[in-house]
């Protein structure tokens, strides 16, 4: 296959990238892959508990530790100036897991915003789908979902051919994106937009409100408590609308005009920093769900307060009085 000219004669600077990637993606290898670890331990425990959040807790905290994984190569990437020195099979897997983590992460979320709806606005009713089974089920067809959808990226002839080995006068290798983009990423963007991003947040903000409005008319629920889950849910959904609106946006724009070396030298930079915002995600997640929420603090101090070296019979015995510590209203455990 011939290789585009555009892509070939058109000159990126990429001095944003050496500096800005390898600052913020060691910081979230440093934050990253302990806050993901112990996030994988508190939906342990939640799941042990017969909790069904759990399960998706543990697949969404399992896809960022994949992702952050994955950090130090594009850490190299970028201080080699986007020129990518290892095996076309790695450029791959790693472009794979990158898309996987932001997309499995948005089915997740979208998972535990409809159990927590569910939860709270139809308390006595659809006990079925707020099961442990049911929500292992729906974590294996999120998964399946996910990497078929972003397998296109494995087997893809136009990534191969342009993306991973195409050598210009400095014999210069991408990684994935190319500037401007092919036109087979330009349509596989619409779809990871729509299907991706717009669908998942339209159900969050749905279930978001109306857990609101169902804690806000139920007099049980105590206003000191009211305004924690008011809070926490602006805080869940500012940080999905910060990591990942700029980032589809400025991609919906490459996909529609990017079609020049005009286009590509005036996104670039406003596309990698929104790229940058997108891969907190993988340390906010964790943040959110599991360090915020009444539970994940109670199994957290209880780590520290039990410790790694006592025995569990030791831990079964002081359990009884650890459950009346950290019980917990339904409504204001909503996540």
């Amino acid at each position: 296959m011939s290789i585009s000219e555009d892509i070939l004669n058109c000159s990126i600077n990429y001095e944003l990238d050496k500096k800005l990637f390898p600052t913020l993606y060691s910081i979230l290898i440093i934050i990253g892959i302990p806050a993901n670890l112990l996030s994988l331990y508190i939906s342990c425990c939640q799941i042990q508990k017969k909790n069904e959040l759990g399960v998706y807790l543990f697949c969404l905290s399992l896809a960022d530790l994949l992702y952050v994984m994955t950090l130090p190569l594009w850490i190299y990437y970028a201080q080699n100036r986007d020129n990518w020195i290892f095996s076309e099979e790695l450029c791959k897997l790693s472009a794979f897991l990158q898309y996987l983590n932001y997309y499995s992460s948005s089915g997740f979320l979208t998972c535990i915003s409809v159990d927590r709806y569910l939860a709270i606005a139809h308390p006595l009713r659809f006990h079925c789908l707020r099961t442990r089974r049911f929500a292992l089920l729906m974590s294996f067809l999120v998964w399946a979902f996910e990497i078929m959808s972003n397998s296109e990226i494995l087997w893809e002839n136009n990534l191969r051919s342009l993306s991973l080995r195409v050598a210009n006068a400095s014999n210069h290798t991408w990684c994935y994106d190319t500037y401007p983009q092919q036109a087979w990423q330009a349509k596989f963007n619409f779809y990871r937009i729509c299907v991706g991003y717009a669908f998942p947040l339209a159900v969050m903000v749905f279930c978001y409100l109306k857990i609101y409005q169902a804690v806000k008319h139920n007099q049980a629920t105590q206003d000191s408590d009211k305004k924690k889950i008011k809070h926490l849910l602006l805080g869940i959904i500012i940080t999905f609308f910060v990591c990942f609106t700029p980032y589809h946006v400025v991609l919906l724009l490459r996909s529609i005009f990017e079609r020049s070396c005009f286009y590509a030298q005036n996104l670039f930079i406003p596309y990698r920093i929104t790229t940058a915002l997108t891969s907190i995600n993988c340390i906010a997640d964790p943040i959110l769900y599991c360090f915020v929420n009444e539970t994940g603090r109670a199994d957290i101090w209880n780590i520290f307060k039990c410790g790694f070296f006592m025995s569990q019979t030791e831990a079964q015995k002081s359990s009884p009085s650890q459950n009346k510590t950290i019980k917990v209203s339904e409504s204001s455990e909503f996540i």
